[in-house]
């Protein structure tokens, strides 16, 4: 009976580690098109608030769209350090 419990204890902990691997990767694929997001959808990038959103969309909206990822960069409150967090999110066109 111990090794039952045991062995049923096991199974759940490897089944729990293997889930929250499978959803951790599923979470690295949300795309996020900064030419077409919100401030809502904005907010979904690492160590971006609503205050920062904001400022990619009026930036957006004064400059005309991003070209490419990087260009992310030209707005106040996103450094290298940010755009490395969410580069992989990052998308400016209709293709990911």
């Amino acid at each position: 009976m111990r090794n039952l419990k045991l062995c049923i204890g096991l199974f759940v902990a490897i089944a729990f580690v293997l889930c929250s691997g499978v959803f951790a990767f599923a979470k690295d694929e949300v795309k996020i098109n900064i030419n077409k997001a919100t401030v809502k959808e904005l907010t979904k990038l690492k160590q971006v608030g609503p205050k920062v959103a904001e400022k990619i969309v009026d930036f957006r909206e004064k400059n005309g769209p991003f070209k490419k990822p990087e260009d992310i960069m030209k707005v106040s409150g996103i450094g290298p350090k940010i755009f490395e967090q969410n580069k992989n999110m990052i998308v400016t066109g209709d293709n990911p």
